[in-house]
């Protein structure tokens, strides 16, 4: 699934085979999103994760931040 955008933010959800990869996966985008100091809202229901991205700094709408971060997250072997 690509990231979609909806009100005015960029959306996408992960499945995984448990709550331990999810929260992996979870654990390496926090080390991403603090080296790049932009930071994700997601929630976490046990295999799923959904991570929304705006930037809050700039009226809480998309900017290139949003899109580094979301192809940084891409990189992220599953």
């Amino acid at each position: 699934m690509n990231w979609k955008e909806e009100n005015n933010q960029l959306v996408k959800r992960f499945q995984f085979n448990n709550f331990v990869e999810a929260f992996g996966f979870m654990t390496q985008v926090a080390i991403i999103a603090e080296k790049m100091n932009h930071h994700p809202n997601w929630s976490n229901v046990y295999n799923t994760v959904e991570i929304k991205l705006c930037t809050h700094d700039a009226g809480d709408v998309i900017t290139d931040k949003d899109n580094q971060l979301a192809a940084a997250i891409d990189t992220i072997k599953l």
